[in-house]
């Protein structure tokens, strides 16, 4: 007899990419040289420092119990001092920084936290797909709104003010954003909060490409007034290289916080101290070390760029973060076959927008996490796949 699974896991599908990644393996297996361009796992290390600050703490007999479910102290205050820096937002690390492991986790708390079976939680589209499904394990109603390369990537709020919005709660926002690169700007972000105070919305921004490729830091909660209607979400995978260590954070107002700890606090039992103290190294990095890492993206952005352009993809030169963003030429019929046939005669796995959304079925997204000669390689299998023997 097999016992039947909750309801809510009739809602939401295994993620795309942990399928993806079980078939890329599945071929690897057999001996075929598949080259992964489609996820953002950064494969540049963290800074030295902080990896030394990890063995150093690790190796303490006293460092391996269980640490508080809010973090210690000393990063909080070194994630609230990085914000000063770099976003110029001040935030009381006492109450107004809780600690996470990932910035992923944090939207399932969010969620859970303040989304009741039957609210409604606005979600872009295209977008994280992880809005999506958690919004459907909580009981919540996915409500898309558009984001259209017409408009820049950004949300058509005057659209959204001529529709009924009573049962909406929260809405979330992912500036700079992925899957388009689009950096959004404070602008934006004033209209966001307005527009969410005025609807009793809770407007939470998930911010975890601001380093790369990227000197404009912006945050949500620069907004005056935003820490009473928003959250922000960040996270050491992307602007540390350090994607595997799970380490993130969420922002906003202190009851917000309360809130949000009441779930967390029941499903986890602390963040190990060693990777703790390494954090706090991390986000001490000097300025001059993004700028290191940043100049290897963009040796490689070069590259994928000249992909795109063999592919006959069009792009926006200014998009920033960890990926490039392209519009496939109309002829292609479908985007989903296009890919899996460039899959299957180049071995190369590029990602398709309409894991996305709808507004994101013709275009692809091609990582910048691969080596210049990885790149390179891919290159050539892209030259030798649109060769006319092969057409």
């Amino acid at each position: 007899m097999i016992v039947k699974p909750a309801d809510r896991t009739g809602n939401v599908q295994e993620y795309y990419f942990s399928q993806k990644l079980a078939q890329i393996d599945r071929m690897r297996k057999e001996g075929l040289d598949v080259i992964n361009l489609g996820i953002g796992s950064p494969d540049q290390p963290p800074s030295e420092n902080t990896v030394s600050a990890l063995i150093a703490e690790a190796k303490k007999p006293t460092s391996h119990g269980y640490q508080s479910y809010t973090g210690i102290a000393a990063l909080r205050k070194a994630f609230s001092e990085w914000y000063k820096k770099y976003f110029h937002v001040n935030l009381n690390p006492d109450n107004e920084i809780l600690l996470l492991m990932g910035s992923k986790e944090g939207i399932m708390h969010i969620s859970m936290a303040f989304v009741n079976p039957g609210d409604e939680v606005l979600i872009p589209d295209p977008g994280y797909p992880t809005y999506s499904s958690v919004t459907n394990l909580v009981g919540g109603i996915v409500r898309k709104y558009e984001l259209v390369e017409e408009q820049d990537w950004f949300p058509d709020l005057e659209s959204l003010e001529q529709s009924d919005l009573s049962k909406v709660k929260l809405m979330w926002i992912n500036y700079p954003n992925m899957p388009t690169g689009a950096k959004g700007s404070l602008v934006l972000f004033e209209k966001l909060v307005a527009f969410s105070r005025k609807h009793g919305i809770l407007l939470c921004n998930d911010n975890p490409y601001s380093f790369i490729l990227n000197k404009e830091y912006i945050s949500l909660l620069a907004v005056d007034g935003a820490k009473d209607i928003a959250l922000e979400l960040n996270s050491l995978s992307k602007s540390h290289n350090m994607a595997g260590w799970r380490i993130g954070m969420v922002a906003g107002h202190s009851d917000y916080i309360k809130t949000i700890l009441k779930v967390k606090s029941n499903m986890d039992s602390g963040m190990f101290l060693a990777m703790q103290m390494a954090a706090i190294e991390a986000l001490n990095n000097h300025e001059s070390w993004y700028g290191t890492v940043n100049r290897v993206y963009l040796r490689r952005r070069k590259i994928v760029e000249e992909i795109m352009e063999l592919l006959k993809c069009r792009f926006d030169k200014s998009q920033v973060g960890l990926f490039v963003w392209g519009r496939i030429p109309e002829e292609i019929p479908d985007c989903e076959s296009y890919v899996e046939d460039i899959l299957k005669k180049t071995l190369v796995f590029i990602t398709p927008g309409f894991i996305f959304g709808k507004n994101g079925e013709r275009y692809i997204r091609i990582s910048l996490c691969a080596t210049e000669e990885k790149l390179n390689e891919v290159k050539s299998r892209i030259i030798s796949f649109l060769s006319p023997n092969n057409l």
